[in-house]
């Protein structure tokens, strides 16, 4: 496969797009290295809610599938900051995702996926929009899939705080107006 070494331009609505087209493709397939700058980082954390976002890596593989298909293949690595959802504190969480992706000509998709079959995972395709995917815009997808919704700290636990016998139901406070009224009725 041959490499090449690319840092992203933001494009449209994408904090950070690498399109590639199927005839960009050779046949023996192309190594693609992904990382944005810092100002489409922070694009990408913001969109991600995310703190901070100091390192974010993509590295695929991209082969032909087919006459007019791509095949991407690789990982997408990142350091987030995030907020502990027990402590509230900051902290960094690493994120590490495979990727294994089909892509085919908008026809195909759709072809495939109103057959009434079922299909198994790993025969999952996805549509090429005018002959291109963006590189930038799976990476980033896949962050986002493998950010930690509840992040903690290292060590810590929730304790849920103490509640007595008369707050333990949600009817108490009804319960003890009731009860502070002598049970007569206005």
């Amino acid at each position: 496969m041959s490499k090449r070494k690319t840092k992203g331009g933001a494009v449209g609505p994408n904090p950070w797009s690498v399109p590639l087209s199927v005839s960009d493709v050779p046949e023996g397939g192309l190594h693609v290295d992904l990382t944005p700058d810092e100002r489409e980082r922070e694009a990408i954390a913001a969109l991600a809610g995310l703190s901070r976002l100091p390192r974010l890596q993509a590295s695929f593989d991209v082969s032909r599938h087919g006459r007019s298909g791509l095949h991407v293949v690789g990982q997408v690595s990142a350091t987030v900051g995030q907020t502990c959802v027990v402590t509230l504190d900051p902290l960094d969480n690493e994120v590490d995702e495979t990727v294994d992706l089909v892509f085919v000509p908008e026809p195909q998709a759709a072809r495939h996926e109103a057959a009434e079959i079922e299909v198994p995972v790993t025969d999952v395709t996805e549509a090429l929009v005018e002959g291109t995917v963006d590189l930038a815009a799976i990476a980033t997808e896949f962050l986002i899939l493998g950010i930690d919704p509840y992040p903690r700290k290292p060590g810590t636990v929730f304790q849920a705080p103490h509640v007595g016998d008369e707050i333990a139901h949600p009817f108490a406070a009804l319960a003890a107006l009731k009860k502070e009224r002598g049970g007569r009725r206005s």
